[in-house]
């Protein structure tokens, strides 16, 4: 046996999918840099560099006692490249990052690749920060070394810089040609080191604005400034109706938080939601806050991934891969609009944004405020359970008050045939029009129609690709699928029976819902609020300004105009198609329905004029229908809770999906038929399936599905680990678990 000396061995974890780290040596050269848990390093892999961090959980003892046979395999080791001059990460992310893996039973490199997202191109020499020219520590002087004029100007300039200056900057101020500095730099006097890149990044003036807060939203503030002082782990639910001033009352705690000189992270679930969030927080802290979002540029993204790590940020907004930042000394988390689906990560690392940003909470050992008008039932029951601290805002900030809420029974009150506006909201609508006020007509639905077929033969237009309907977008005269973006040119005949200008729409969309309105309305100024026309943050930043400028009269919409916007001028919201999404095998379509609904309405009447919401219904006697008549969402909410107890179903119980994807359905069926063979035999779980997926085949690939039902206090990773172990997977075929599942598709 012989002992071999490992302290100039490290672990590097890999942003790739790999489970564990990888050992490297630490050359000679390099071993006088403190290497630790956190650091950034380049390393060799198959031939490329690569950005690798120093991981922290090495079992590596300083010796090794090992066979001889064993000693060549520790000498092939390869040697680290170089380490980042860049601050170590802060080892509450990398412990996030271990979390993160084990709760969504993903490999721990492919959640660090989230991490390292930002400074990938750092691994391009060209992409590294620039350099400058510092006197050498090891020489200070000429002693040796024929004294200049040049080379004493160059080095008594150098001796009043405290940070290190380019070549350049050394030939403009001191007056010498670039030959005098590669000169001393030859004869080591000077040397190179990495500039320092200034921070973009304002800090935010907490006086810059005060906020008169009523006394409800005083006692909020009051309570959320103790628990930042407290600088412990904390969860509370901000609770307060649409309008009643949420955004205000966190604002206050971030001004607390900077007040002490923590960083304060915000999630938000759109990205869409930022321009106006930007401005609030600009007319209160006088500066823009940080911005982390798939939008930026790469430099804006280096920018401000190494501001985060060096502690340059005070205040950062950003999507749910915020949460993966290097950010030091976090001293508060909101995550605004939690009940939101789109926090949910459905591909790749699928986790919840709201969920581990309360693990990312207890890591940093900092408060989190969970904010919501309409907030989800897993929250609302944490925070009757005591597990979260839950505050109230039951009255509209300032004069506003309560829209009003009517239901049209479309059953009774129908439109006219092939037209979807009920002459009710019609009515309704050239009223609040001869007033000069605003409308919204919303409508969860994007394009034309959502089904065209042949009126000859019954054929429906299907993506080839997916197990869904082509829908059509006439503005681009195209069928297309929102699942996996097939499009084709919209056909002059029924490609089944050949039949010509057979193809009708079936169903609105918002084009559709805007054609009609453009008729019923012709001299109103219309503005389309989705998807396809808001693609980025500035045009996004556009319409908001039109509509707060009031230059626009009737605003059409989907899901997006329902996320926080503060309409002034709108008194009038019709909802064109209530029912929509009450159907189908989701578990939380009620409670997905009810909230998307109350905060649509919650977008009339914001300030003086109370506003007035119009809901068409074919169901007016459906639960969901009946709780927004009365504007009782804890009532329903309530109910739901009951329902769902019963039969252990989240948040009283946990489930997990798991989704077997291939190319060939037969492959995907034996792979699935396989693996229920070997299904977990334990009394707290319940297998469901399996069975083809809502979406049996999405963008080529064939899907069958499993449901896992368990207990809440089972931790159902471990289980769910030694099943999948039980199989063999062929090539092909790809394996996705989602642990607290919110879409069933």
């Amino acid at each position: 046996m012989n002992s071999i000396d490992c302290s100039t061995i490290i672990p590097v974890l890999l942003p790739y999918p790999f489970q564990t780290p990888f050992y490297y040596t630490v050359p000679s050269d390099l071993q006088i840099i403190p290497l630790g848990p956190g650091n950034l390093i380049k390393v060799p892999l198959n031939g490329r560099k690569e950005i690798g961090v120093v991981w922290h959980d090495s079992t590596l003892p300083k010796t090794l006692s090992i066979p001889q046979d064993n000693i060549k395999k520790i000498k092939k080791f390869k040697p680290i490249l170089s380490i980042l001059p860049l601050p170590p990460l802060p080892l509450s992310l990398l412990q996030f990052v271990d979390w993160v893996a084990a709760y969504t039973l993903s490999p721990r490199g492919s959640v660090l690749a989230i991490t390292l997202r930002g400074i990938q191109k750092i691994v391009n020499e060209k992409a590294n920060p620039k350099k400058g020219w510092v006197i050498s520590n090891s020489k200070h002087d000429l002693n040796g070394i024929p004294r200049t004029k040049a080379r004493e100007k160059t080095l008594a300039y150098l001796k009043r810089q405290q940070d290190p200056k380019t070549t350049l900057q050394i030939v403009k101020e001191a007056q010498v040609s670039p030959s005098v500095i590669k000169n001393l730099h030859q004869q080591g006097i000077l040397e190179e080191k990495y500039l320092a890149e200034k921070s973009i990044f304002q800090k935010p003036n907490i006086h810059f604005n005060h906020i008169t807060l009523n006394a409800e939203q005083q006692v909020s503030t009051q309570f959320l400034n103790q628990k930042i002082q407290e600088n412990q782990f904390s969860a509370t639910l901000l609770q307060g109706i649409t309008g009643s001033g949420k955004t205000e009352v966190y604002m206050e705690a971030i001004a607390d938080c900077i007040n002490i000189g923590k960083v304060s992270l915000i999630l938000l679930p759109e990205i869409a939601l930022s321009s106006q969030w930007i401005n609030r927080f600009e007319k209160r802290f006088g500066v823009k806050p940080a911005l982390w979002h798939s939008d930026l540029t790469e430099k804006q993204r280096r920018l401000t991934w190494q501001a985060a790590l060096r502690n340059e940020i005070s205040v950062l907004v950003g999507a749910r891969s915020a949460l993966f930042l290097p950010l030091n000394n976090l001293g508060l988390i909101i995550v605004d609009e939690e009940h939101e689906s789109s926090f949910k990560q459905e591909e790749g690392i699928i986790y919840h944004a709201r969920d581990m940003a309360i693990v990312k909470a207890t890591l940093s050992k900092c408060p989190i405020v969970l904010v919501s008008a309409t907030p989800s039932l897993e929250t609302l029951v944490n925070a009757k359970q005591k597990k979260y601290h839950h505050l109230t805002l039951t009255q509209r900030h300032g004069e506003a008050r309560l829209p009003n809420i009517e239901i049209v029974n479309m059953r009774h009150d129908p439109p006219n045939r092939g037209l979807y506006l009920s002459p009710r909201l019609v009515k309704a609508t050239k009223k609040i029009l001869g007033k000069k006020e605003q409308i919204l007509f919303f409508l969860n639905r994007r394009g034309y129609a959502p089904l065209t077929l042949c009126r000859a033969c019954g054929f429906r237009m299907e993506c080839p690709h997916c197990s869904a309907w082509l829908i059509e977008h006439r503005a681009q005269n195209k069928l297309i699928c929102h699942h996996c973006d097939y499009s084709i040119p919209f056909p002059k005949e029924c490609p089944h029976c050949l039949e010509k200008e057979s193809l009708v729409p079936i169903g609105p969309g918002i084009e559709r819902i805007t054609e009609e309105a453009r008729t019923t309305f012709p001299d109103a100024k219309i503005l389309i609020m989705s998807s396809d026309t808001l693609t980025s943050p500035i045009a996004t930043a556009e319409a908001i300004k039109l509509i707060t400028q009031h230059e626009v009269d009737l605003i059409i919409g989907t899901q997006i105009v329902a996320k926080g916007w503060h309409f002034p001028y709108l008194t009038l919201v019709g909802v064109i198609d209530a029912d929509l999404g009450l159907s189908g095998a989701d578990l939380r379509a009620s409670e997905k329905t009810l909230q998307l609904l109350h905060q649509v309405s919650g977008r009339a009447g914001r300030e003086q004029i109370v506003g007035t919401v119009m809901l068409q219904s074919y169901l007016a006697d459906h639960p969901v229908i009946k709780a927004l008549a009365k504007n009782d969402f804890d009532e329903f909410m309530r109910y739901e809770a009951n329902e769902r107890k019963e039969g252990f179903w989240p948040p009283y119980g946990r489930l997990t999906a798991i989704i077997i994807s291939a190319d060939d359905e037969e492959t995907t069926k034996h792979t699935a038929y396989e693996l229920s063979l070997h299904s977990p035999k334990i009394d707290s779980v319940l297998v469901l399936g399996p069975t083809a997926a809502p979406l049996a085949l999405l963008r080529n690939r064939y899907r069958q599905r499993f449901l896992i039902r368990s207990k809440k206090n089972l931790a159902i990773q471990p289980v769910i680990r030694q099943w999948l172990s039980c199989i063999k997977i062929k090539k092909g075929v790809k394996i996705e678990v989602d642990v607290d599942p919110i879409s069933f598709l």
